[in-house]
């Protein structure tokens, strides 16, 4: 776990977007086009440079732990949650892209989905043991 930030101002703003990214991670769990383990990922970053009680909180938590624990451990990212990512990921991009009207918007979302895509395929894939 990397240290604390010197700066307390920088670590106010890194706690604060840390618990606005477990609020919009745990939405997510319920609202199919919020995804929760980039948010649940984000926390841990923002928690790891702020407050090293809350990164071990959310890491060690029963519910949402499980999201990323083995992500930050390497053992990379079940076969399913990468289809469902993905699959999510380009539904929305879609409807998006139907609704918004200006074309540089819909190029920045399209480049934005093909790039997050190309990360999540090269993540290693977990191996779920039966």
């Amino acid at each position: 776990m990397p240290s604390p930030h010197p700066n307390p101002l920088v670590r106010m703003v890194l706690l604060g977007a840390g618990w606005l990214a477990i609020v919009l991670g745990v939405l997510g769990i319920f609202l199919p086009l919020l995804p929760t383990t980039p948010f649940l990922l984000l926390a841990a970053a923002c928690f790891a440079r702020s407050s090293e009680r809350f990164y071990q909180w959310l890491i060690s938590h029963p519910r949402l732990g499980p999201w990323f624990r083995d992500y930050l451990d390497g053992q990379g990212i079940p076969l399913k949650g990468k289809v469902y990512a993905i699959g999510l990921m380009w539904m929305s991009i879609s409807i998006s892209c139907w609704i918004v009207p200006i074309f540089w918007a819909r190029m920045g979302m399209l480049l934005t989905a093909m790039l997050v895509t190309i990360w999540i395929v090269r993540q290693k894939t977990r191996v779920i043991q039966r």
